[in-house]
C-alpha cells in the first residue's frame, strides 16, 4: 500500500483532549477503510505565520499512514467537513521517517538547551553583555550650554 503523511491544524481554542479525539477519529477512518496508522505525533499549540479564520495559533498533529488511496480520500473528505480543523495537507512519501520527526527533534533540542533558541532574555541576538562598568563623569546640563 502507498505511504502518506497527513498533517492537520486544529483550532487554538480546543482542549488537548479534543485534539486527541480528532486524531483518534482520523485513525478510525483509516482503519475502517483498510489502512493503518504507523505513527501519530502531536506537535502541540504553535503560532501561525499568518492568521487563518481568526486563529493566530493552532494545534498541529501529524499522522504517518499506510493505506489505499480511497481511505486517504475519505479522510480528506471528512477532514474538510470538520469545522474544528482549519487546514490539512496530505502528501505521498516513499518511506516513513524512522524515529521522531524533525519537529519533535527540534522541540527536544530546545528543551535540552533550556529555551526556544539562542536569543537573549529580551528576544534579540545580543545575549548577555556583562556589566557596564563605571561611566565617566558628565558635566551638568547647565555647563553644556543647554
Amino acid at each position: 500500500m502507498p505511504l502518506y503523511e497527513h498533517v492537520f491544524l486544529a483550532r487554538q481554542d480546543l482542549a488537548q483532549a479534543q485534539v486527541d479525539a480528532l486524531a483518534e477519529n482520523a485513525t478510525n477512518i483509516i482503519t475502517e477503510n483498510g489502512g493503518k496508522i504507523a505513527k501519530t505525533e502531536t506537535w502541540g499549540l504553535r503560532g501561525l505565520a499568518y492568521r487563518i479564520a481568526k486563529n493566530r495559533k493552532a494545534h498541529y498533529v501529524m499522522l504517518d499512514i499506510d493505506a489505499p488511496a480511497a481511505a486517504v480520500a475519505e479522510l480528506e473528505r471528512q477532514t474538510g467537513i470538520n469545522e474544528d480543523i482549519i487546514r490539512f495537507m496530505t502528501i505521498r512519501v516513499d518511506a516513513h521517517e524512522e524515529g521522531p520527526s524533525a519537529m519533535m527533534r527540534r522541540s527536544e533540542r530546545d528543551r535540552e538547551r533550556g529555551g526556544r533558541d539562542d536569543r537573549g532574555p529580551r528576544g534579540d541576538d545580543r545575549g548577555d553583555r556583562g556589566p557596564r562598568g563605571d561611566r565617566p563623569d558628565r558635566a551638568p546640563r547647565e555647563e553644556m550650554g543647554a
